[in-house]
């Protein structure tokens, strides 16, 4: 199998190969499921969202520029899928880069903090949010979250660093768990 992204897989799939497209998207239906449940915090809604993505994706595959990424590409597609569901009311989840911090910690003082963290996330704008899931949570670069979002990298930066500001303190003492 062509990894995906593959500039030949594109073409195939843009002339209707089906297998190709499949090859494509096969290995972003984990990412893009935890992305939109992230935004989304309902498994259900997850699930129709990366289907009707998937769709769209199928649908629109012309509309991807030459030589691009197809990964940012489809996130962003669910991402916007997402906004649509929610027009803007995105619940979040954000996992923890340090967790063998979180194991010295009791069970209930990990669930604490990550109940202040979701709630934390839930008062951001939506455009800091996404910014924030598509770069810590799916580990995306920043051009990628660019590409996904529609903006230049110095706009991403900015929408990360103005969420970051944002969240810090509504945290215990002011810490930042992404």
């Amino acid at each position: 199998m062509e990894p995906p992204g593959d500039p030949d897989l594109i073409s195939r799939a843009r002339v209707g190969e089906k297998s190709a497209f499949e090859d494509l998207l096969r290995p972003l239906i984990g990412p893009a499921a935890r992305l939109a449940y992230a935004m989304l915090q309902d498994h259900a809604e997850a699930e129709d969202v990366v289907q009707e993505s998937a769709v769209k994706a199928w649908r629109k595959l012309g509309n991807l520029r030459p030589g691009a990424d197809f990964k940012p590409w489809f996130l962003g597609i669910v991402a916007n899928q997402c906004r649509t569901v929610r027009r803007g009311s995105w619940w979040s989840v954000v996992r923890s880069e340090h967790e063998n911090r979180d194991d010295r910690l009791g069970p209930e003082e990990a669930a604490v903090r990550s109940m202040d963290l979701r709630a934390a996330l839930r008062a951001l704008p939506p455009e800091h949010r996404a910014a924030l899931l598509l770069h810590f949570y799916l580990d995306l670069p920043l051009e990628a979250v660019a590409v996904a979002l529609g903006l230049s990298v110095p706009g991403v930066k900015s929408r990360i660093n103005r969420g970051l500001k944002r969240l810090r303190p509504s945290l215990r003492g002011g810490e930042v768990l992404v």
